[in-house]
């Protein structure tokens, strides 16, 4: 075990790298460079003057150099744990981003286990009363899941409640440190929207394994020693019916984390995929570089610990050799 997850270590080391190269890089070629929308914000004048003024907001920003150059500066701070400074606000990158990131990391794991209660328990109830009236409520059910996005959901939400029972959801955000339950509370309805729309394809993937697990032939043998029908999904068919699923929720995760922006926009959550928008629009490069950095540091973390249950749901994968 211990040299698997020291090969699946380095081998992370390459991919991080090209990870940085490619976000580094692709960020610099959207239209509209930072400089010139500081210049259109501090209102510079034209001709010569907004020539030096250019010109001086490079030089104070580090953007002079090539980027070859920049690239390496950013490389080595990252390294380091440093993944740069705002070009608008002044502030380390790694502070805004993690304050904005525990939000985001709250909807996600919100929308994580009530999706995962949602969609394996009626994924498993679907597969064992096969085309009963119960099953096709719950196909049902995952298509709808899948077809209605977030934000429709969500505005909803929002719209009918204020017109039929005048009550909205708060919309002004509570940090967890003032108020616990509060905050729990306006992060549960977006957490479960989200939920239920990654739901759909979880749940719809948790029956079509249950119904292959259940006709193998060990299973068989599990029925005719007369072993009660819990034992039976619990112990010996759950197991195995869930290693594609949890390959599915692990690829789910990084849209949780970094995916939301637009239910944070209507539920007004500072979370990181809000961050992003805001710093895509104002060309903030260092933490657009930062967000993708943690948000790819976060994919290839997930990818191992998928791999490591890979062994704990099915025995017969030995990943030590």
């Amino acid at each position: 075990m211990g040299a698997y997850v020291s090969r699946r270590i380095l081998l992370m080391i390459p991919t991080a790298l090209l990870v940085t190269f490619v976000v580094f890089f692709s960020v610099r070629f959207i239209p509209g460079h930072v400089i010139e929308l500081m210049v259109f914000d501090l209102q510079a004048g034209a001709g010569q003057e907004q020539q030096v003024t250019i010109e001086s907001l490079k030089r104070t920003l580090g953007l002079d150099k090539p980027l070859h150059v920049q690239y390496v500066h950013w490389l080595g701070d990252l390294v380091q744990g440093d993944l740069g400074t705002s070009l608008w606000s002044r502030e380390p990158v790694r502070e805004e981003i993690f304050d904005r990131l525990a939000v985001s990391l709250e909807l996600g794991l919100i929308a994580v286990i009530s999706g995962l209660l949602l969609s394996v328990s009626v994924g498993v109830y679907s597969a064992m009363r096969q085309d009963t009236a119960g099953d096709y409520l719950a196909r049902t059910l995952a298509i709808l899941a899948i077809s209605l996005p977030s934000f429709w959901i969500g505005t909803m939400v929002i719209v009918y409640p204020s017109i039929w029972w005048n009550w909205t959801p708060v919309l002004e955000f509570i940090p967890i440190t003032e108020d616990l339950w509060g905050n729990l509370a306006q992060c549960a309805i977006p957490g479960i929207i989200l939920g239920m729309v990654l739901s759909g394809t979880t749940m719809r993937m948790t029956r079509t394994m249950m119904l292959e697990v259940l006709r193998q032939d060990y299973i068989r043998t599990a029925w005719s020693k007369g072993l009660r029908e819990k034992i039976i999904i619990l112990r010996h068919a759950m197991k195995n019916a869930m290693i594609p699923v949890v390959t599915l929720v692990g690829l789910q995760l990084p849209i949780l984390i970094g995916g939301t922006v637009i239910v944070e926009q209507i539920f007004n959550l500072p979370g990181i995929g809000r961050l992003m928008l805001e710093a895509l629009t104002r060309r903030d490069y260092p933490i657009i570089s930062g967000i993708n950095v943690v948000l790819a540091a976060f994919v290839l973390v997930v990818n191992l610990l998928i791999d490591l249950t890979y062994a704990y749901l099915d025995p017969r994968i030995r990943i030590n050799k």
